[in-house]
């Protein structure tokens, strides 16, 4: 079990990287000067790479964490409340990351709304849903 643990924390430390600095991106993209096509296309290639990789990531990182649950039992049974505030966090990580995929294809297609003060903020959220991940699984609160 653990080596599966361990496996896990790598793996979603990786992707949760991935979902730091992606919105880094968006940022800069947001701030390209109109008609500066090489700059833009630079970050969108960049984008669409980290994308991949973090995509790439969330599988395993998803997988082990049911591994851990379902196959270990850990966090079932009665006083286990943390876990299911936890798969709430991972829900929401996973929409976060269904979110940065739309916003990507929006700055591909050129239809992208947002300022890069919007991204700015945007970029806040995986950091919180880490904090609360890591303490409910340290802390067990509940």
């Amino acid at each position: 079990m653990l080596w599966v643990k361990s496996f896990h924390i790598v793996v979603v430390a990786r992707w949760v990287a991935g979902l730091f600095y992606l919105p880094r991106i968006f940022v800069n993209l947001a701030l390209v000067a109109p008609g500066s096509a090489a700059e833009r296309d630079r970050l969108l290639l960049m984008a669409r790479k980290l994308m991949r990789f973090t995509t790439l990531l969330a599988v395993p990182a998803v997988a082990l964490g049911l591994w851990l649950w379902l196959g270990y039992g850990i966090g079932r049974g009665p006083g286990n409340g943390w876990m299911h505030a936890k798969l709430v966090v991972v829900a929401l990580v996973l929409g976060y990351h269904h979110a940065c995929g739309v916003l990507l294809r929006q700055f591909v297609a050129g239809t992208s709304r947002y300022s890069h003060r919007w991204f700015r903020w945007f970029n806040e959220a995986p950091v919180l849903m880490l904090v609360a991940a890591v303490i409910l699984v340290v802390v067990k609160p509940f």
